[in-house]
């Protein structure tokens, strides 16, 4: 029993819990209860280190990249926080160690940031939440863990150390010499105000330790990516987590984006395919050229899909180019080669279905930008580790490479426009992407597709269509009365099963294969396949059906 008002059991403030009767049993449970939650809970990412040493310039990538791989994830800044409480900024003096009123606004700071972390994580659908600030003492970082641990959040460390004096200034002064604090300074006043205020973090710092904080969960990000320390990485999250911080870089480069030429199949209003260019796709092609080789661009790298158009695009540089599969156009499944008004004609309740949710949508034996994302997630892994690259693609790939880069949310990703013979050029800033188009000035169709005013938001009163893709055809389980499947790896060639059946009756839920199953469930044509094993009796089929047997 918790005496609730002496502090509840995940408090902020850490108040005493106070247990009466059978507390051995009480205590138990509750170390279950955090154990059950652990496996499967949100996730606090934590930054460390010293003031200019890309702790936010770590955050805002790696939120953006969670919220692209669509894990609902939010960056908390403490400094946009002491910047909202305190007005104006006067000197480093706010920071040092024996100004008392500086240290309750920080504290303050920190607590309402985390107040909101927990808010987000626990009321908002957040998975993820990143705290950006310095976190230089154990004492901050115990803080933080107390309060993951009466939240049942995880926490993941990530802490940048640079001893690079180069790095640093230069850090300062891509970056801090434009935060809010500085706009009244010029450069010289600015960069020794910011040296001292990190003076007053070092005789502070604390970084982590391979043997002191061994129990703890944190990669150590060292001289910006020349070695790392990666400790107890716990679950997927953050292994995924340590796998883009391993694969990012500051290096200057940029990154060019265009589609393909126009293709024949563009010219006459129909998806996908794999048709060659046109005309005027190939006199892009022969402008493209022209125009990376004016750009002088150093050790730049080809990449297109494995599709016709790309290619023949491509061949025009007279440079070696890689193909990508990865690349290749989305797929449309049935709806390939045909215009978007015989989709609406032949598929009605699909072409309604795309127009409700275009990101999440799957064209029927296709894809959706869902499932492009995730393929597109090993390119872009390989193009935060490169330097400068000319991306070839398609509309579809262009929109989701686009919305990485640009931090475009998922209902905004397929309304992007991308549109044919214009080359965009990104280039990677310290806390965002630069963007610049080229238009080569060679006519070709417009491909895009407005976003629809009205959308239906259900399509049918009665039923809905439901997509499943699967590896292999699954055979049919049959789970009678309330049983418990064990499964355990077998090797390499499959699963072991144990059925334990715990003998209390239930009634049974399971349906069999249907005999007659309709591959089209259209009202005007239907196909109907027939599973027999047997002679099957007689069957009426009026109206317009096709049988196949």
């Amino acid at each position: 029993t918790v005496d609730n008002s002496r502090g509840s059991l995940f408090d902020l403030c850490g108040k005493n819990i106070i247990v009466k009767h059978c507390f051995f049993y009480e205590l138990l449970f509750f170390f279950f209860f955090l154990t059950v939650c652990m496996t499967n809970c949100p996730t606090l990412i934590v930054t460390v280190g010293l003031p200019a040493r890309g702790k936010t310039y770590i955050s805002k990538k790696l939120t953006r990249y969670l919220n692209w791989i669509d894990v609902p994830t939010k960056e908390f800044n403490v400094g946009q926080y002491r910047r909202e409480c305190v007005k104006i900024y006067k000197s480093f003096e706010f920071f040092r160690p024996d100004n008392e009123e500086g240290l309750k606004i920080r504290k303050q700071c920190a607590l309402a940031a985390l107040n909101d972390v927990r808010q987000f994580l626990t009321d908002e659908g957040g998975q993820v939440a990143v705290f950006d600030a310095t976190n230089t003492t154990r004492e901050r970082r115990e803080t933080i863990i107390r309060f993951a641990e009466q939240n049942g959040f995880k926490v993941f460390f990530v802490e940048s150390v640079c001893e690079d004096p180069d790095v640093i200034a230069e850090n300062i002064v891509q970056v801090k010499l434009g935060s809010p604090d500085y706009t009244h300074c010029n450069t010289e006043e600015a960069v020794a105000d910011f040296m001292k205020r990190i003076k007053c973090y070092e005789n502070s710092y604390q970084p982590l330790d391979e043997e002191l904080d061994r129990d703890l969960s944190f990669i150590k990000i060292i001289d910006v990516g020349r070695r790392y320390l990666v400790n107890r990485v716990q679950d997927h999250i953050q292994s995924r987590i340590v796998y883009y911080l391993m694969n990012i870089h500051i290096t200057p480069r940029s990154i060019y984006l265009c589609r393909h030429g126009e293709s024949d199949l563009n010219i006459k209003g129909r998806i996908g395919g794999d048709s060659g260019l046109s005309a005027r796709g190939k006199e892009f092609a022969k402008a493209l050229s022209q125009f990376i080789q004016s750009q002088n661009i150093r050790d730049l790298k080809v990449w297109t899909s494995q599709m016709k158009r790309t290619i023949q695009t491509a061949e025009a540089l007279g440079v070696p180019y890689e193909q990508w599969k990865a690349l290749n156009e989305i797929d449309a499944g049935v709806c390939e080669e045909l215009m978007y008004e015989e989709i609406q004609q032949r598929y009605p309740q699909e072409f309604a279905l795309r127009d409700q949710d275009k990101y999440r949508y799957r064209y029927p034996k296709g894809e959706s930008y869902e499932d492009l994302v995730q393929r597109l997630e090993p390119v872009i892994m390989e193009l935060e580790r490169q330097e400068n690259v000319l991306v070839i693609c398609h509309q579809a790939v262009m929109r989701c490479l686009l919305a990485y880069f640009l931090d475009k949310t998922a209902e905004e990703l397929p309304y992007l426009k991308c549109t044919l013979h214009t080359v965009l050029k990104l280039t990677p800033m310290a806390y965002g992407c630069k963007v610049e188009s080229v238009c080569l000035n060679v006519d070709a169709v417009n491909t895009h597709r407005d976003r629809p005013s009205v959308r239906l938001t259900n399509t049918h009163p009665l039923s809905m269509s439901v997509s499943l893709v699967v590896k292999k055809p699954p055979r049919l389980l049959s789970l009678k009365g309330k049983c418990v499947l064990i499964v355990n790896q077998s090797g390499s060639s499959g699963c072991k099963v144990e059925s334990v059946c715990l003998n209390v009756d239930a009634v049974n839920t399971h349906r069999d294969r249907p005999s007659v199953r309709l591959t089209n469930t259209h009202p005007l044509s239907m196909s109907v396949s027939l599973v027999v094993k047997k002679p099957p009796r007689l069957l009426s089929l009026k109206g317009k059906c096709a049988v196949s047997l």
